[in-house]
This record gives structure tokens, C-alpha cells and sequence, in this order.
């Protein structure tokens, strides 16, 4: 398998602590998602999701993450093969990265992060590196999207009625009507409510377990904790003739 990319200037904990403007310019997103970010924009949803921003940032609000769209540019959708749905950023400094559970480097790990982390060791009998880990997973095709894009500072969900699940609900979509198999790894009721009936599934995995969360993530009816669902996805790709997922980071540049 090959090495990770080197990460983009600027995708580390060096960049901006916030937003700063919005909307993003073209770039923020890969060549294949920009049709689809760009006729979200265009419409009344997504207008008026950018005037919402604008106003609150005019305002003085902080929002978190600097970067909402850095899922969408570090993993295009030729290149998805796995997606895990996460569903409000972090609401503390220095917390949200734009990467559904992931955190800025240097970062203390959130509740919810140590116990994935917890289950690849339990899978993999060993720790996964401690930095930069979900960039590596997203380079290598790992979509790691949260269902609401943004937050302000102290007040989580603040951004949860704003209109970001008409994009991200769009984008699932997409992914799903796609004839490659994907692996979607729904951990949650939020996340579940987005699996289609059984006859749309199509040729893909679904990976269904409790959210990851210290609240759910050992209780019925499937916990987090044994899922098992890190090396599901990796059979899963072998099966389709595709490398795994390094997802313990052995392969990082890091």
C-alpha cells in the first residue's frame, strides 16, 4: 500500500483557531464534490445558510471549525470508500478540525475519540497513533462527515437547524447511489435514520452500532465496544480487490 500524502500547507493545528469568512472559495472542496456544493449554495437552503454565517460572523460569533469543508477536500467521492457520519463539531477552542470526531493536534481526546481509539486497539492489539490520525484515514478515502458543519463556540447544535443537512444528506445520497461498494459505518440513531430501505442499499456495507459516546457505547441493543467494525471494512475491501484501511496509522507520514 502506499504511503500517505504529505499533508496540505495549512491543515494543521497552525491554521486559523476559527472561521473567518464565509462563503469558502471554489478550492475548499475537491473537483468532484464542487457541482454539488455549488448548486447547494445557488438555492434558497443554502443562501440562506450563508447569511445566517455572514451574520453571526459580522456579529462577532465564534464558530467552529476554521475549515467546515475539509472533509469534502481531503476525500473526493471518486476516491470514498468508507463513511462514517458523525453529527455536531466540537464546541470548544481548538477542538473542531472539519473531520466528523477528529480533533486539532495537541488536543486532550474527547469521550467519544478514546473509545474508537479503545476499540481499534481492541481490535488491533494495539494503540493508534496519537496525532493527525483521522487526516491519514481521510487521505485514504475515508469520509469522515459530520451532519452539521458548524457550531459557535460553548453552544453545541447551535448550527444543527440551519440547513447543512440538506448538503450533507445530499452527499450521503450520492454516495449511495454510486455502483462501486462503499463501506457506511452508522453509528447511532442519527446516523442510522440516514440508511435508505433495503431494496436502495445497493452493493455496499453497512456497519450499524451504538454512537461511540461514553452513554451508549457499551449498551444494547449492538454496542460500540466489539463491534468489530474497523476490520469488517477492511475484509470488506479485500473482497473487492481493494488495499485496507491502515486504520492504526502504521503507514502515516507522521
Amino acid at each position: 500500500m502506499a504511503r500517505a500524502a504529505a499533508r496540505p500547507e495549512g491543515s494543521n493545528a497552525a491554521a486559523a483557531p476559527h472561521l473567518e469568512h464565509w462563503p469558502p472559495p471554489a478550492g475548499a472542496v475537491a473537483p468532484g464534490w464542487r457541482p454539488l456544493m455549488e448548486s447547494f449554495l445557488a438555492d434558497s437552503t443554502g443562501a440562506g445558510l450563508s447569511a445566517f454565517l455572514r451574520q453571526r460572523l459580522a456579529a462577532g460569533a465564534t464558530i467552529f471549525p476554521a475549515r467546515p469543508l475539509l472533509a469534502l477536500e481531503l476525500t473526493p467521492p471518486e476516491q470514498t470508500r468508507v463513511v462514517i457520519m458523525g453529527q455536531d463539531p466540537y464546541h470548544g477552542p481548538n477542538q473542531a478540525y472539519g473531520l466528523a470526531f477528529a480533533i486539532g493536534a495537541g488536543q486532550k481526546i474527547p469521550p467519544s475519540l478514546r473509545n474508537i481509539r479503545a476499540e481499534l486497539a481492541q481490535e488491533f492489539g494495539r494503540e493508534p497513533m496519537r496525532e493527525h490520525l483521522m487526516d491519514h484515514w481521510a487521505r485514504q478515502g475515508v469520509l469522515l462527515l459530520n451532519a452539521s458543519l458548524t457550531v459557535e463556540s460553548g453552544q453545541p447544535a447551535s448550527h444543527a437547524r440551519i440547513g447543512w443537512q440538506v448538503l450533507t444528506q445530499a452527499i450521503f445520497a450520492q454516495l449511495v447511489a454510486s455502483p462501486r461498494p462503499i463501506a457506511f459505518l452508522l453509528w447511532g440513531a442519527h446516523a442510522q435514520a440516514l440508511q435508505p430501505p433495503a431494496p436502495q442499499r445497493g452493493p455496499h456495507l453497512w456497519c450499524l452500532a451504538n454512537h461511540p459516546s461514553p452513554l451508549s457505547a457499551t449498551r444494547p441493543p449492538v454496542p460500540f465496544m466489539g463491534c468489530g467494525h474497523f476490520r469488517q471494512v477492511n475484509a470488506f475491501l479485500q473482497g473487492q480487490g481493494q488495499a485496507p484501511i491502515d486504520w492504526l496509522g502504521d503507514l502515516s507520514d507522521s
